[in-house]
């Protein structure tokens, strides 16, 4: 006899297309700033260098990382950002991304 199945089965997950492969999965996500529309790009399709607002880092094409704009009035798709994942993720933790030479003092 055959152990039972305690859960249900699922169906086969839908394969993705093309498109959907480009575009990546979206979603909402609410933070203490607003809420912003958020969308996972797959290293695959990531074919642009873009600067991550985070860490002020590129984000190199063949790297999977997030896209990020504002959608509760106070923007639009015009104000999409590129963001590594950890950095997008961590960005209420984090203090505003501040670019400085090489020489600068770190204080003050």
């Amino acid at each position: 006899m055959s152990p039972r199945r305690n859960h249900p089965r699922r169906d086969s997950p839908k394969p993705l297309t093309d498109e959907g492969v480009r575009k990546g999965i979206e979603g909402v996500q609410q933070w203490q700033d607003g809420e912003w529309m958020v969308r996972s790009i797959f290293g695959g399709a990531a074919a642009k260098t873009y600067r991550c607002p985070g860490c002020m880092q590129e984000i190199r094409p063949g790297v999977a990382h997030v896209v990020a704009w504002p959608i509760d009035g106070r923007g639009d798709e015009t104000d999409r950002r590129h963001w590594h994942t950890g950095c997008w993720k961590a960005r209420d933790r984090r203090s505003p991304g501040v670019e400085r030479s090489r020489n600068a003092p770190r204080y003050g």
